[in-house]
């Protein structure tokens, strides 16, 4: 089924076809042509698919396809319920949807926490017919009587390994639980195991499962570089960097890191914004807009603000702090190189972080060189083109046969006690 070349094949109705045609969406991705038969059909789906393969298709497409087939939605009653780890990411599938939704004359509302939620509970009194939310919220709009779920006919988890990072697992189970009529559920991650496979089992009704992504495809569409760099220097080098892109995306560990980072960044000649949890989601929102349409060149996020980004056309990803284990370098660096595309991954490495980054390689299947550089280093204006020798591997030596110690040594005395 993956070397179909249309939507029209998949069995997807004229009018959404036209609509994804509008925006220039043709041809399905792997994904979408392995998940949306079996998914029109109501059957369960479990992918394994990246950030980037374009599930959100994948499970948006036959969503809008068979609520269309049922009865509308009736106020505080919606009938497809999409959750998602982050309020960033809540949006950005609710825009990636509007437009199937319009097609159809479904209506489709966010509800997020950081948000007016009187704004929301509002929206939900006018007969949405598709939610996207965050765990937590959605149960505080549950608790107060603004949402029920007795009419959900399509429940998604979108990014189900993220939620269970994020702690929003229990909450989503308690969701789940209140669901306790014959329903369709369709759940993507990029793992399947631990608390994500706990919830297959215990909600999904014989699914359909399809692995479409694995660690080592996601490293290979990158090109991946490893700079030392002395910590005074970072912030001239990573502008250097940003000189060569026109979004590149700046990761760093705190907070005060990313405000800093980003004041350095600017001091530097690059129009540069940071984006945490301590910012106001009004501040947020509108940062993230400013990157997509390239009103600033870098966005400088903590772990946490970024589990929900997904801009197209990321041309590079800076881990400026190297990241804690392999799994956060593969999620972080997802935000480029996305469906297919090529994209440049650079991380800094200073002496003390020299053993944890090449520890970090050798999980994430890499083996490149640390390459010092100074901030004035003309490399660093183009590292997609310079390439550096991978290191290679000694083969491990045989050992040698033990010799029999002198009388009296450890190895006689042993002898002697058998």
């Amino acid at each position: 089924m993956t070397d179909v070349t249309s939507f029209r094949e998949l069995g997807v109705s004229p009018d959404i076809v036209d609509a994804l045609e509008k925006r220039g969406i043709t041809r399905p991705f792997p994904v979408q042509a392995m998940t949306i038969p079996p998914a029109l059909e109501g059957r369960d789906i479990c992918g394994k698919a990246k950030t980037g393969s374009g599930k959100t298709l994948a499970f948006g497409i036959p969503m809008v396809e068979l609520l269309q087939r049922g009865s509308r939605s009736v106020k505080k009653k919606p009938r497809g319920l999409v959750l998602v780890p982050t309020r960033e990411l809540a949006q950005q599938v609710a825009t990636e949807l509007a437009p199937l939704a319009e097609a159809r004359g479904l209506q489709v509302t966010t509800v997020y926490g950081g948000a007016s939620i009187v704004t929301q509970m509002n929206a939900l009194l006018d007969a949405v017919d598709i939610v996207i939310a965050t765990p937590g919220r959605f149960i505080d709009v549950m608790q107060r009587g603004m949402a029920s779920l007795d009419r959900i006919e399509t429940v998604v988890l979108d990014e189900a390994d993220h939620m269970a990072d994020l702690g929003f697992l229990p909450q989503v189970d308690k969701i789940l639980r209140r669901v306790n009529h014959a329903h369709q559920t369709v759940l993507f991650s990029a793992t399947l195991d631990g608390m994500v496979d706990t919830l297959v089992r215990n909600y999904m009704n014989d699914p359909v499962l399809y692995e479409v992504a694995s660690t080592k495809p996601m490293v290979d569409t990158m090109k991946h570089r490893f700079i030392s760099v002395m910590p005074h220097e970072q912030a001239a080098a990573a502008a250097a960097i940003c000189r060569s892109a026109e979004r590149v995306l700046v990761f760093v560990r705190t907070q005060h890191r990313a405000d800093r980072v980003a004041e350095q960044l600017s001091r530097e000649g690059i129009k540069a914004d940071p984006i945490h949890g301590g910012l106001r989601q009004s501040q947020r929102e509108q940062t993230l807009d400013a990157f997509t349409k390239g009103n600033i060149r870098a966005l400088v996020a903590t772990n946490v603000a970024a589990r929900g980004l997904h801009v197209e056309g990321v041309d590079i990803v800076l881990h400026y702090d190297p990241p804690e284990d392999h799994k956060t370098y593969l999620h972080r660096s997802g935000r480029t190189a996305r469906a297919g595309e090529a994209g440049l991954v650079v991380t800094f490495a200073s002496v003390e972080h020299l053993f944890a980054v090449k520890e970090m390689q050798e999980l994430a299947g890499l083996n490149h060189p640390i390459e010092p550089m100074r901030a004035d280093d003309p490399r660093l204006s183009d590292l997609a083109g310079w390439e550096p020798a991978e290191i290679v591997k000694e083969e491990p030596k045989q050992p040698r046969a033990r010799k029999r110690g002198p009388r009296g040594s450890v190895g006689s005395r042993r002898k002697r006690m058998r």
